[in-house]
């Protein structure tokens, strides 16, 4: 399929069979083509286990600068380097600590970020002008099968318009960069659904910048205590010097309509929740909910009338990785319905919640309601 644009993008399938690992995609013509692409200098859309990214050549300025244009995307917020292998690190930074030779091997392939300290022929429109560069191997069948038929460090930040949910579906990216790509292969929805942790190891101490599919509980039980940075679950974004990781700094995540997050715990968070939806519905305004099917099942209890507002369902809160899957997809379905407000429900920052909310906050820009 082709899309007229300012690209003439190809949309190629790449059906995935649940347990096929990357050999069975390394041959496809789809792979072999989007490869040589890449290695030409393109840009090509692919799937990874938590979001669609967009990829092209991270040594390659020209290629680099592209994403750059083709997301609207700062230049001073950094791009994370996808590699396949372990031995290609070796080629872009300077040294692999003991602690994140610990981390790779215990989160390798997957979705962890190591930020490492680069090395000189790592370009700075890479790397946002910083010494550091941000590295993760993908464990997705289809992005490791392309980065080894690539055979080069592939920059690929989430495939979106900046500022926008990101994608978990190709649909996703064929919305926001129709036309402004090269390739966006099609491997159907992410596994995910939020970013990869990214974790500085340039210090003596580990650092989460950015949580994300890899929980602070599951790297503390590898690497010992795990320190967050401030803006991670911060009342407002990083606003001036440096950006040290993607996400830490301008809007994210944003739906179009303007949204409000609601913490607390049930039982007084559903009846805050849904407070909130009378109010704006007595306002004539149509109201959108990202909510949980707990919540669906206590209006469905109380004989609350809920058919005037427009839902989204993230899932259980008894699963939070469920809702990690579905909160960029519950933003861009409630942005269908043309809502005028929405009101979002908050869940425990445990485990993935820790992620989840970082995400939720910055669509709500940072417009927080205590249950």
């Amino acid at each position: 399929m082709e899309v007229k644009g300012e690209k003439r993008t190809q949309i190629w399938q790449v059906p995935v069979s649940p347990g096929a690992g990357p050999e069975a995609f390394k041959q496809s013509s789809p792979i072999l083509r989007a490869a040589r692409i890449l290695r030409e200098g393109g840009l090509v859309a692919f799937p990874t286990e938590t979001v669609y990214g967009l990829g092209a050549n991270g040594l390659d300025v020209d290629a680099v600068t592209s994403i750059f244009a083709a997301k609207g995307r700062p230049a001073d917020n950094p791009l994370i380097l996808h590699i396949a292998s372990l031995e290609a690190i070796h080629g872009i930074v300077k040294e692999m600590p003991p602690l994140a030779i610990r981390l790779a091997g215990a989160f390798w392939p997957g979705p962890l970020t190591l930020v490492l300290e680069k090395a000189a022929h790592v370009p700075p429109v890479t790397t946002g002008g910083l010494d550091t560069v941000a590295v993760r191997m993908p464990s997705h069948p289809v992005a490791l099968a392309l980065l080894d038929v690539a055979g080069v460090p592939v920059a690929a930040p989430s495939a979106n318009r900046s500022g926008r949910p990101s994608p978990t579906e190709a649909a996703h990216v064929i919305t926001d960069l129709f036309g402004k790509v090269d390739v966006i292969l099609d491997g159907g929805p992410t596994g995910i659904g939020v970013e990869s942790t990214v974790v500085d190891c340039t210090g003596a101490k580990p650092i989460i910048l950015r949580p994300g599919g890899v929980s602070k509980e599951a790297l503390e039980k590898v690497i010992g205590e795990v320190d967050l940075d401030p803006h991670v679950l911060a009342a407002q974004e990083v606003e001036t010097g440096p950006v040290r990781s993607p996400g830490m700094k301008y809007k994210h995540y944003a739906p179009k309509a303007p949204a409000v997050l609601v913490e607390g715990e049930p039982p007084g968070l559903f009846q805050r929740l849904t407070e909130l939806a009378r109010e704006l519905e007595a306002q004539g305004q149509q109201v959108g909910l990202m909510v949980s099917s707990e919540l669906m099942q206590y209006w469905q209890d109380q004989a609350i009338d809920s058919g005037g507002w427009q839902i989204a369902c993230m899932g259980s809160r008894a699963n939070p990785g469920e809702i990690a899957a579905s909160i960029y997809r519950c933003l861009r379905d409630l942005d269908q319905m043309s809502v005028a407000k929405i009101i979002i429900e908050g869940v425990p920052t445990s485990g993935i919640g820790l992620a989840i909310m970082n995400r939720l906050e910055k669509a709500a820009a940072h417009r927080i309601v205590d249950a």
